[in-house]
């Protein structure tokens, strides 16, 4: 009987790997709750689930395999699971837990090839950013290395394999995740080679309290999301413009919209002439033109998970609907019973 087991894992593991088209070509991933039990889903372009698998509690983003029918599902911050998920079948093939004494920190993203999986990562008791490395073939640890930063949150790999990594700045307790050092905090945003080299990085010093949490790429700038930790009476951008190797520029709405996003930004998309943050605080998202000119706001309650696929822009909120977002307005696209969480993910 061992040795059938051993000859069934082994024909399994050299099986051939059903690929993104083989199931249905999913546009996004999405975590959730359905009921009471908490969900990642396989979206189509228009919004409909393909697949759903369960997640063992609250999900908050996903990494898609470049290749691969297979996704990496994050728990919520600080986070001490990360699920690698056959969408094929859903299974789960592997559960990731980071090294003594670190947590992950709810996001991740693959190498070009698939062989690389990279994870953000804290030290739990003093907040010191890492970048989990993870080899995808059997989804071993390699290494770690810094994200010369504290509180890193999301991570994006550039075309050309650079990574960029929004340092929130915010030290946390690591069991109820109470802020520690809101009046001296410092965020960053930094890029690294990807051989895990600082290559640059800039910081907001007259705004140390805008925390960079999210990224998005658009055209050859970095596109990232803040989340103000400052005087709530104070109004501050919630988005800013990067081009390594020049000053960052910081985004604001119209003066009458300063305060509609409640220093709030859940989330952010980008094309290559415009870029969307969310706030389900504010319950709205703004667009912003590629130089950073505020172009439409837009209401609806709730509304956080953000992506974008070959030029538009697909939002989620938290009753389950889907919609899509241009200058003139929100569209319905698709309503689920699953309560839709922080991200959605573009596959592609």
């Amino acid at each position: 009987m061992r040795r059938r087991a051993f000859l069934a894992t082994l024909a399994a593991s050299l099986a051939p790997r059903l690929t993104w088209a083989d199931i249905g070509a999913p546009a996004f991933l999405a975590a959730g709750k359905a009921g009471e039990a908490y969900v990642l889903h396989g979206l189509s372009a228009a919004g409909t689930s393909l697949f759903r698998v369960a997640l063992p509690g609250r999900g908050h983003a996903a990494a898609a395999h470049p290749v691969r029918a297979e996704a990496v599902a994050f728990a919520r911050r600080p986070g001490t699971f990360a699920l690698v998920i056959d969408c094929a079948t859903g299974t789960t093939r592997h559960r990731l837990t980071p090294p003594d004494g670190m947590q992950f920190n709810g996001h991740g993203a693959f190498s070009a090839d698939g062989t690389l999986l990279m994870t953000s990562e804290v030290v739990a008791e003093t907040s010191e950013g890492r970048i989990g490395l993870w080899n995808t073939q059997g989804y071993t640890r390699l290494t770690d290395w810094p994200s010369h930063g504290i509180g890193p949150h999301e991570i994006r790999r550039l075309p050309d394999g650079r990574l960029a990594v929004a340092n929130g700045g915010i030290r946390t307790d690591p069991v109820d995740r109470t802020k520690l050092n809101i009046p001296d905090m410092a965020p960053n945003l930094t890029l690294l080679a990807e051989d895990g080299a600082l290559l640059d990085q800039i910081d907001l010093p007259d705004l140390r309290q805008n925390s960079i949490r999210h990224l998005a790429l658009s055209g050859s700038a970095i596109a990232f999301a803040m989340q103000w930790e400052g005087d709530p009476a104070e109004p501050v951008p919630q988005l800013g413009l990067w081009t390594p190797g020049t000053a960052p520029l910081l985004c604001a709405p119209p003066e009458a919209e300063a305060f509609t996003m409640q220093g709030y930004a859940g989330s952010i998309a980008a094309t290559r002439d415009r870029v969307l943050i969310t706030s389900p605080k504010g319950g709205a998202l703004m667009l912003f033109d590629a130089k950073g000119r505020h172009i439409a706001t837009h209401h609806r309650a709730d509304l956080c998970g953000a992506a974008s696929t070959e030029g538009t822009f697909t939002v989620t909120d938290g009753s389950g609907a889907v919609w899509t977002a241009d200058d003139t307005g929100l569209t319905p696209l698709a309503r689920a019973d699953t309560r839709w969480d922080n991200h959605l993910v573009a596959l592609g």
